[in-house]
């Protein structure tokens, strides 16, 4: 038997409203074998959190209506699914965004410009292999 078969998939939850990114994103990591949901922005990344509990939230900062730091508050403050962990994949690098991050609970801080797609692939299943 296939392992990885049997196991039910692992659901990674993109939040980021560049299009281009988001599908190269999305396309690298089910090549993984990860099962993929996107949001667009921060409204719609707490519903679908919350709809699909996913075992992962790549979540970019600079978003349209609510910011990324709102979102991984509101994870973070929501019994359902504050447990999930939070990798933060942004262009803001400064110090005090990373600080903030880390103090609503993001488990880790990558900035977009220093990874490229398979770096990121490999932080993911580096995180999800700790879980």
């Amino acid at each position: 038997i296939n392992f990885m078969e049997t196991e039910a998939k692992k659901t990674i939850l993109i939040v980021e409203d560049d299009e281009f990114l988001r599908s190269l994103a999305a396309k690298r990591l089910e090549k993984e074998g990860y099962a993929i949901e996107v949001a667009v922005d921060g409204e719609s990344a707490l519903n679908v959190a919350l709809e699909t509990k996913p075992t992962l939230v790549l979540l970019d900062l600079l978003l349209p209506g609510r910011d990324g730091f709102e979102v991984l508050k509101q994870i973070k403050e929501n019994a359902l699914i504050k447990t999930v962990p939070v990798i933060i994949f942004s262009n803001l690098g400064r110090a005090e965004d990373i600080e903030k991050a880390q103090k609503l609970g993001a488990v880790d801080f990558l900035i977009k410009a220093n990874f490229t797609l398979d770096d990121l692939a490999q932080k993911v299943k580096e995180r999800l292999s700790k879980t």
